[in-house]
């Protein structure tokens, strides 16, 4: 299945208790149905010391959020935007906003 929310994308939340903000996606996770945003849904963390470089504490991190919670940025209008798929003439398949029919570069 063709990703319709890749790693590097600019998205933003739709729904929960970060909705509205927007960030770069930094990592998708296929199999959980989740992506890891940048400045949203940050969690707190208590960590371990692991040996001599890195020292214990409690660290705030993103954590996962779902993708049906996550809506593309359409790159021409700078608003969220729905995915199609279009096959252009030379066989590659592309990623196209609904609302503007602009390609997202892959």
């Amino acid at each position: 299945m063709a990703a319709r929310i890749r790693k590097g994308d600019t998205v933003v939340v739709i729904t929960g208790v970060n909705k509205g903000r927007r960030g770069e996606v930094l990592r998708v996770l296929p199999k959980g149905n989740r992506a890891v945003v940048q400045g949203v849904a940050i969690a707190t963390r208590h960590v371990k010391p692991r040996g001599m470089g890195e020292p214990g504490g409690i660290r705030q991190q993103e954590a996962a959020i779902h993708l049906s919670n996550l809506m593309l940025i359409d790159p021409r209008s700078e608003k969220p935007t729905k995915v199609g798929f279009r096959m252009l003439e030379d066989g590659r398949k592309v990623r196209v906003a609904k609302a503007t029919g602009e390609v997202m570069e892959s």
